[in-house]
């Protein structure tokens, strides 16, 4: 047995309906078209659900800033030169 508390991922903690909503779109590879037609509503009605659905997940940071340990590493190998360190040191704060 498992114990603790644990969140839920985003998608989970959705309701029944917009989890099924964002799987259909999903696997309709983003066709707001092919949505219309599974869905049976018009183009303004998918786009209002998709933007009412965006606005309850919190965007996830897909290219994130080195950490201080890798910027200092790629220094150390010669990867980049003090000046760009500083730059990526200063942009990650």
């Amino acid at each position: 047995m498992i114990e603790g508390e644990f969140e839920l991922p985003q998608l989970a903690q959705l309701g029944v309906e917009d989890q099924v909503f964002v799987t259909a779109f999903v696997r309709c590879h983003g066709s707001i078209k092919e949505m219309e037609r599974i869905f049976g509503v018009s183009y303004p009605t998918i786009k209002s659900r998709l933007n009412r659905i965006s606005q309850m997940l919190d965007f996830v940071e897909t290219d994130p800033a080195p950490s201080r340990a890798d910027v200092i590493d790629r220094l150390r190998r010669g990867d980049i030169n003090a000046q760009q360190a500083l730059s990526e040191l200063e942009a990650g704060t």
